[in-house]
């Protein structure tokens, strides 16, 4: 009887595991949303993978920056996460800006050749072979002025003389931002002494290097970690002991060189994660951002709550198949899909391997056993999904800036449908 009993209680412990590890079926269909920009898509779509802006969630995310940010500091766009000509003008002009942050080479030449109005801060320190590639870029008669519009980032004394070396050969004018480093560790300086240094020599050849500011990115703060207490109360202390370190060098050298720090000075920080936390009382007075107006997933973060979604690759489905059969394992691999609800349908789409995630339909996943494939990923998902050959499956890119360049041409959509075309920034 005993031992009846305790079989009796194995059987219903291990039903009991069956039914608390056996998947959910997570598949639902498009929402109102995707399934008319699935029509839309089956109608006027190119009949490949795109990347998409909705140009109705950009404006809403615009719209939210100009009630969070803080008067005291002016917009600056961040090229990088926004790597398209039509998209860049579009913004700046939303938020009546001509401030852009760059961190690539030949985005810098592409800006500058467009002859526009463009105040360029570096996002990261150039080696001197990518200022001279720069240079000797520049098509004759443009109107654009290196010396007035460019500020080059450096980041230590060595590569400061490097920038005054070239300045003296070329016989031309500078504008020399330094990045101070305010607790993320990512490089700029990290003493009064180097800065010291750095002032000194800029003071000492003002016919080739000019000081505009200090660069001193805190994008650390947003991922304080909340030992005690909340995490919004962590990452306000992080981000208030970089603007302490920031506010320290700003200081220092004001108070030993108050000749370099008169005039309209560009004191940058800030980002997407932590644009919201600036209010006035640093010293900072302009922001560089670009993944918070189109808030990729990366960027799903409680500060940036308000934000939407506007930035979607969306992609063909070219096969559908009952079940998911792996070559080699064919007789048992139908089981996955017996146990897995989420794997009773096999769709194979056009291209893949994206840093991005399933988004629409709910409940799609990859299929690792099968193999990974940028020419056509295997995805499975419920029949709940209702996908069929020719409707397209929408991705959330993890962040903008790579990806957007990765397509060609961004289709721009309002209301649901597509309005233009435009060629991202080349790589």
């Amino acid at each position: 009887m005993k031992k009846k009993i305790t079989t009796i209680a194995i059987v219903v412990l291990a039903l009991l595991l069956i039914i608390i590890l056996k998947p959910r079926d997570k598949g639902k269909p498009y929402n109102t949303y995707f399934a008319h920009l699935n029509k839309e898509l089956k109608v006027n779509g190119p009949g490949r993978p795109v990347i998409i802006v909705d140009l109705d969630n950009l404006d809403k995310n615009l719209a939210i920056v100009k009630k969070q940010l803080h008067p005291s500091v002016k917009f600056r766009l961040t090229v990088k996460s926004i790597p398209c000509s039509w998209l860049i003008d579009y913004i700046l002009t939303k938020m009546n800006s001509q401030h852009v942050m760059v961190f690539h080479g030949p985005d810098i030449t592409c800006l500058a050749n467009n002859s526009k109005n463009y105040d360029i801060l570096l996002g990261k320190p150039m080696p001197i072979n990518a200022v001279k590639e720069f240079y000797n870029s520049l098509k004759p008669g443009i109107q654009f002025k290196p010396e007035k519009q460019i500020q080059w980032l450096v980041d230590t004394p060595a590569r400061l003389q490097q920038y005054c070396d070239f300045a003296k050969q070329m016989n031309i004018s500078m504008r020399i931002n330094i990045e101070i480093d305010v607790g993320l560790h990512r490089g700029g300086i990290t003493t009064d002494e180097q800065l010291d240094y750095m002032l000194n020599t800029i003071e000492k050849n003002p016919e080739f290097l000019q000081f505009s500011g200090f660069m001193g990115y805190d994008v650390h703060s947003a991922s304080a970690l909340a030992i005690f207490g909340s995490k919004k109360k962590a990452i306000q202390n992080a981000f208030n002991n970089a603007m302490t370190r920031y506010a320290m060098f700003y200081n220092y050298g004001k108070k030993k060189y108050p000749a370099l720090f008169a005039g309209n000075l560009t004191f940058n920080s800030g980002g997407s994660h932590t644009y919201i936390l600036f209010n006035g009382t640093s010293p900072v007075n302009d922001i560089a951002m670009g993944s918070a107006l189109l808030k990729p997933s990366d960027f799903d973060k409680p500060l940036l709550s308000e934000h939407v979604e506007a930035l979607f690759v969306a992609t063909p489905v070219l096969k559908r198949l009952e079940g998911t059969t792996i070559p080699f394992i064919e007789g048992i691999s139908n089981l996955m899909a017996k146990w897995n609800p989420n794997r009773q349908v096999t769709y194979f789409i056009y291209g893949g391997g994206w840093r991005a995630h399933y988004y629409s339909p709910e409940g799609l996943i990859e299929n690792t056993i099968y193999g990974f494939s940028t020419n056509q990923a295997i995805v499975n998902g419920s029949r709940a999904t209702a996908l069929q050959v020719d409707d397209t499956i929408f991705l959330l890119p993890t962040q903008s800036e790579a990806i957007m360049r990765e397509f060609g041409d961004i289709i721009m959509i309002r209301k649901g449908k597509i309005i233009g075309k435009y060629p991202a920034l080349p790589q």
